[in-house]
């Protein structure tokens, strides 16, 4: 649930240096290849605003100087901080209901799976700060509560890590949960001293929170039963969400679903391995992705 620029600047930010064309051509061109998201012209001014912070922080003055950071050998801990100041991460609890009503009439027949001694697997990708993955586990515990007992874990990634650490402690504002919170979520919650809700421990025992560029390495191995990536490639250019979901279709099991956002559609040339059973979901066919050639690069697995 991790989404570039929003559409105003942070505020704060006092006569920023100026940006060249040639900076902001090797700034986001940094950033589409490292994250997948695309800045365009319009989005200039909110650039320049972010990166004005990460300038200040660093004692630099112009965008030159930040650009060599970027690029050296001790720059690594910046690049990370270019992630974190180039994305935003809206999200909430149970964040478009009905995935969850769907994923809710599919619990029973996972839950028996488990039972029986199989294996089922959850990734929440581009998880944010956590709501999305609790919002799963609660769903599921809400229709089975001895599913912690089981092999049933839900994996939750998201490219920045300082979000990663926010969804691991899983302590929210009680404003962050609206009005109406569900009562599979409610009896989940514990208020902390100071007044803030704390994610049970039963919920957080079946979420492994690990930071992940989509794009990157994934350095696990097995499929999924169920993909929730919502609300992710948003930003993406149209060949960069195609490799994405090529890449997802040989990780997800025949008949698993792949949830999307509700402004994002599967890419028509990948009819033969995801089929619409939803909104915004589609169920991986039988077909075998091999018999088309390798998804992404050797060694990306």
């Amino acid at each position: 649930m991790t989404i570039a620029l929003p559409d105003r600047p942070l505020r704060g930010v006092d006569a920023p240096p100026d940006l060249t064309d040639a900076q902001f051509a090797a700034i986001t061109q940094r950033i589409h290849r490292e994250t997948g998201i695309v800045i365009g012209a319009a989005k200039r001014s909110m650039l320049i605003s972010r990166l004005a912070h990460r300038l200040r922080h660093l004692g630099l003055t112009d965008f030159a100087a930040y650009i060599r950071v970027l690029d050296s050998v001790e720059g690594e801990e910046e690049r990370h901080a270019l992630i974190s100041a180039i994305t935003t991460n809206v999200t909430r609890f149970f964040r478009e209901p009905h995935h969850f009503d769907a994923l809710s009439e599919m619990a029973l027949a996972l839950v028996a799976r488990a039972r029986a001694g199989g294996r089922v697997r959850i990734w929440s990708a581009g998880c944010s700060t956590g709501q999305e993955p609790y919002s799963i586990a609660a769903t599921l515990v809400d229709r089975a509560p001895e599913i912690t007992q089981l092999d049933l874990r839900i994996l939750a990634t998201d490219i920045d890590a300082k979000v990663i650490e926010t969804a691991r402690r899983g302590i929210y504002d009680q404003a962050s949960l609206g009005q109406d919170v569900p009562v599979s979520l409610r009896r989940h919650l514990q208020e902390t001293p100071d007044g803030r809700l704390a994610v049970s421990s039963d919920l957080r025992s079946l979420i492994r929170f690990e930071p992940l560029n989509l794009l990157g390495i994934w350095p696990f191995t097995g499929q999924f039963d169920i993909v929730f990536c919502r609300n992710v490639v948003i930003y993406f250019d149209a060949e960069t969400r195609h490799s994405l979901w090529r890449r997802f279709s040989s990780r997800i099991l025949p008949q698993g679903q792949l949830f999307l956002g509700h402004s994002e559609r599967m890419d028509p040339r990948l009819d033969p391995y995801f089929e619409p059973c939803g909104i915004t979901r589609y169920r991986r066919t039988d077909r075998n992705l091999a018999e088309d050639g390798p998804s992404f690069p050797v060694g990306e697995t």
